[in-house]
């Protein structure tokens, strides 16, 4: 078995064949959000996605593919904040996870108060008319008991 720097070596040498292997057409297919898409990479080399972001070399090499496509067409340009922010390590959000599960519970609780707003009039409806046949009953003389 290969120890970590052969086997993120052999990933360098599975990527470059892999990119020699490609045309623009077949980057074309693999963009996703102004890159190439990650996942469709990995799969291409033959690795796992976190040996794309994990070692250096192989980092690098997409870094530079990605230029190159760029040079050419195939990807579109950098935006000045991309620019700016591509060395910089993403800010971890921790309140993304409650803010999904709030919206959830939001959502529930809203179509919950639709159903039971529609209950109560439909139950609001049928009062009223026993309502009426009660008055009437008591009029005639004829109560339950």
């Amino acid at each position: 078995m290969a120890n970590g720097q052969q086997r993120a070596q052999q990933n360098l040498e599975a990527f470059e064949v892999w990119q020699a292997t490609q045309s623009d057409d077949d980057f074309k297919q693999i963009v996703f959000k102004g890159k190439l898409n990650r996942i469709e990479v990995a799969k291409g080399v033959g690795c796992g996605k976190s040996a794309l972001s994990q070692n250096p070399a192989l980092r690098k090499a997409l870094k530079a593919l990605e230029d190159k496509l760029r040079d050419k067409g195939v990807l579109p340009p950098l935006t000045e904040s991309a620019k700016k922010d591509a060395d910089k390590p993403k800010e971890y959000d921790n309140t993304v996870n409650r803010k999904l599960l709030d919206s959830k519970r939001v959502s529930a609780l809203e179509a919950e108060n639709i159903e039971l707003k529609a209950k109560v009039k439909e139950l609001e409806g049928k009062l009223e008319r026993f309502g009426e046949l009660n008055e009437t009953l008591s009029e005639m003389g004829f109560m339950p008991r």
